[in-house]
This record gives C-alpha cells, sequence and structure tokens, in this order.
C-alpha cells in the first residue's frame, strides 16, 4: 500500500522525485528502465512509494536505494521477484538476511550502487593471475569491461578453484553457448508478452523469463548431481 505524504506541523518535507527525476537518476545504470518497469514493480510489492493527493507517485530516497537495490538483484545476480520479496520484507523487519544464492559474494547495499571493481582490485580480491582473467575473458565467461562487477569477481574466484584440478576457461566454452541456447529458449517462452506493445507487458515478459532461468538451474544442477552420482556408483 502506498504511502500517505500526510507530515506534522513544522516537519521538514522530505525530499521526494516523480518518476521522470527517478528515471534520470537511475537510466544511465539500467538504461532499460522504463514507467512500465517502475508501476510493475510497484505493482509487484517491491516499492509503495507515496502518493499526493491528486494520485502522483512521489519516491522518497530510501524509494530510489531501494529500486537500485531491487533492479542490481535482477540485473546482476538473476534473482527471481519471489526471492527479492522475502529478501526485501526480511530488511523492512529489521532482519539481516543472507544475500539470497550468494556463495563468496556479499550483498550491495540498500545505501549506495553495486560495488565496480578495476581491473587490478578484481585480481588482487580473486588472488589469481593477470593471465586468468585474459583466458576467461577470451572464454566469454567474464565479459569485457573497464570496471567489473561482483559476478565477475565471483566467477573468477571460481575459475581460480577450477584451475587448481587442471580445469581451465579454456574447457568451459561451452557454457557460453549452452547459456545462449538457454536464453534462446527462454525467450521463445516469453515471447508473447515481449511482442505486446505495453510496456507493462514487456515488463511482465522479462520477470517470467527471470523466473523461468531460476527454474532452468535447478534442473541443471540436479543433471549434474546425477552424472557424479553415476561417477561414484
Amino acid at each position: 500500500m502506498s504511502t500517505s505524504l500526510a507530515r506534522s506541523p513544522g516537519a521538514a518535507a522530505p525530499t521526494l522525485l516523480n518518476i521522470g527525476q527517478v528515471l534520470a537518476k537511475l537510466k544511465p545504470e539500467f538504461p532499460d528502465l522504463s514507467p512500465s518497469k517502475l508501476r510493475f514493480l510497484e505493482e509487484q510489492r517491491l516499492v509503495s512509494p507515496a502518493r499526493t493527493e491528486s494520485g502522483y507517485r512521489k519516491f522518497s530516497p530510501r524509494d530510489l536505494e531501494r529500486l537500485r537495490l531491487i533492479l542490481t538483484m535482477q540485473r546482476d545476480h538473476y534473482l527471481p521477484l519471489k526471492i527479492i520479496r522475502s529478501y526485501l520484507a526480511d530488511l523492512d523487519a529489521g532482519r539481516n538476511p543472507a544475500w539470497p544464492g550468494a556463495t563468496a559474494q556479499a550483498a550491495p547495499s540498500m545505501l549506495g550502487s553495486e560495488r565496480r571493481l578495476t581491473r587490478d582490485e578484481l585480481l588482487r580480491e580473486a588472488t589469481c593471475p593477470s593471465a586468468l582473467l585474459d583466458e576467461a575473458v577470451s572464454a566469454s565467461l567474464i565479459p569485457p569491461a573497464e570496471t567489473f562487477t561482483e559476478d565477475a569477481l565471483g566467477v573468477l574466484k571460481a575459475l581460480t578453484e577450477l584451475r587448481r584440478v587442471g580445469i581451465e576457461p579454456r574447457h568451459l566454452r561451452g557454457f557460453r553457448a549452452a547459456a545462449e541456447r538457454e536464453a534462446g529458449l527462454l525467450e521463445s517462452a516469453v515471447l508473447p508478452a515481449i511482442k505486446r506493445r505495453d510496456g507493462a507487458s514487456r515488463a511482465r515478459g522479462a520477470e517470467l523469463a527471470l523466473e523461468l532461468a531460476s527454474q532452468l538451474d535447478i534442473v541443471r544442477a540436479s543433471l549434474i548431481r546425477s552424472a557424479l552420482d553415476r561417477l561414484g556408483a
């Protein structure tokens, strides 16, 4: 439910933003963000902006950072809405929930955007040689960039451990092709929604694709476990 703009007499007026101002602040980080996407996140009870007497949405600084967190969780970590909603509910209740799906990664703060790492910072935190990063980029396991996300750090740490047993980035080239095939499969599944003209339908299609991706992860992990079980039989 949206919050009210009513405040006690003499209280300082909060700094509130309309949808256009929110888009102006977030679009440099999230170019695909649209008014329809913001409305969709509100419909999904992930954010509750205040309303003016005329019904216009007004977003507080905290709403803005909450949106930044939600969009980062979707873009960089591919988390489904139900996981994001549960995580936010724990935060709202004053709990300190573990970052959903995290292993060695830390959760981005609601007080700022996700940390970006320079090449030197990435190599230092992953404790790996520069050549391994170059090989990972060449194998399309990490996208080339001037600064890197926490996801890239997690992948590079995993590659460092895999190298210890002789698994090199070149051995994993097929992972990118498999990921592209899965993305194509999901795109076909949500194509009817994506092809609609209204932005809300397209946003729902994108959210459905993320939800389906999490189900594919479950199937993939089960198949790998089954294969390993057969090896040990």
